[in-house]
């Protein structure tokens, strides 16, 4: 029986999250969790011991069967989300309650589901936050609040599950990814790859983080581009 620990990345099909798969892999046994999949499977038969977790985070009843499925969970890395732009003016109620719900509501409904898990293991949770979990500029409320929340979810967390669960807020500043892409587009600025981190420079951070002896935690960690 293989007695590697077993970590569970969401949104791990692409960008930080596949990356993050690809620097686990060594250690770990893999659920990639995203919601195609076909392209799960395709990530999967690249890696050494993975198993695709294809489920829709904002369907409630789906991520509850599936959570149910995994009796023991050593690490929870919460990858998924979605980018979010525009002022205040502009912003409806129904943006700000997709992007709320996808970043922040889904990530304490899977967290709850899985706690059981995570305790028998005395294991890890990891949220992707980012540097807008720290600060907002303008046309960037929505995307920032979901930040602030999630990096409050991790801290009370963290609290909460003290000397139980292990809980890092991971807060990456630009990264090479499709998303950033979007993001500096919809801002009407040039998009250089050279001016922002490589996705495998925060996935090697986030699996130093993980590995951490016991007697410790790292709570918050950012990482910015040179």
């Amino acid at each position: 029986m293989d007695t590697r620990p077993l970590a569970l990345v969401t949104g791990g099909s692409r960008g930080i999250g596949l990356a993050i798969c690809r620097e686990l892999a060594a250690t770990h046994r893999l659920l990639v969790g995203g919601r195609d999949p076909e392209q799960l499977a395709q990530v999967c038969a690249d890696l050494p011991d993975a198993e695709p977790w294809p489920v829709d985070l904002a369907d409630a009843d789906a991520v509850a069967e599936a959570a149910a499925g995994i009796e023991e969970l050593d690490v929870l890395v919460h990858n998924a989300g979605v980018e979010a732009s525009g002022t205040v003016a502009e912003l409806t109620r129904e943006d700000w309650r997709r992007v709320l719900e996808l970043n922040v509501v889904t990530v304490a409904d899977l967290t709850r589901a899985l706690l059981p898990a995570l305790r028998r293991r005395r294991g890890q949770v990891l949220t992707i936050n980012s540097g807008a979990g720290f600060t907002a500029g303008a046309g960037g409320g929505l995307y920032a609040a979901s930040k602030f929340a999630l990096r409050a979810f991790t801290d009370a967390l963290r609290e909460e599950e003290r000397g139980t669960v292990r809980v890092i807020s991971v807060h990456p500043g630009r990264v090479d990814t499709e998303m950033q892409q979007r993001i500096q587009a919809g801002a009407g600025r040039e998009y250089r790859a050279e001016d922002h981190m490589r996705p495998e420079t925060v996935a090697r951070a986030v699996a130093q983080a993980l590995a951490t002896p016991a007697d410790a935690v790292v709570e918050s960690l950012s990482i910015r581009p040179a």
